[in-house]
């Protein structure tokens, strides 16, 4: 659909240069979604991925691939031929198609309206979970106890509901300290 070189703005990577090639292509249907025109697949043109990764080795080291949904594609040939240039190589998903792709940290996010498949939380270094209302605390509890021990557990408000959601969220992590709260900078800074 499009790539672009910013800050990373949520998670454990919060302020680091990235290269970042969003996918086409979603069936997830967040309602809250805020990139719903990625969801057509059909509207984004096939882009060379040997034509991306030349334009991210101009700018960054660390490339993240993030959708849409971008393992409803194979990430195989991508992710290898950005490896073969040395690229640090992350991913955001849903974790509702196979894995595929060679990757250096897993971002899973884990959506009510598509289930991640169970092969993936072993291999998340990151669990995002999306906190829209209060119910949200126990969906991001459902899929903490299935990652791994050094998975990384971040909750982050829904953007359009933050106002309410972010104090909620502060008292719920001041009493699970295993979570840490993630926040969508890039919007606080108004970058892309």
């Amino acid at each position: 659909m499009e790539e672009f070189y910013t800050i990373q703005g949520e998670g454990f990577h919060t302020g680091k240069a990235a290269y970042f090639i969003r996918v086409g292509g979603c069936d997830v249907g967040c309602h809250w979604c805020d990139v719903k025109e990625s969801w057509n697949a059909k509207l984004h043109p096939a882009t060379s991925a040997i034509a991306i990764v030349e334009n991210v080795k101009k700018y960054a080291n660390t490339v993240v691939i993030t959708g849409g949904e971008p393992l409803m594609w194979n990430m195989d040939f991508i992710t290898k031929a950005l490896k073969q240039e040395q690229l640090s190589i992350h991913i955001e998903t849903s974790g509702a198609y196979p894995l595929s792709g060679t990757w250096d940290w897993i971002c899973l996010s884990p959506k009510k309206t598509k289930l991640p498949l169970e092969n993936i939380y072993p291999e998340a270094h990151e669990l995002k979970m999306i906190i829209y209302n209060k119910n949200d605390f126990k969906f991001a509890e459902e899929h903490a106890v299935k990652v791994n021990s050094t998975c990384e557990l971040y909750l982050q408000p829904e953007w359009s509901n933050r106002e309410k959601m972010t104090p909620l969220i502060v008292d719920y992590v001041m009493q699970n300290p295993q979570w840490k709260i993630s926040l969508q900078t890039h919007k606080y800074l108004n970058i892309p």
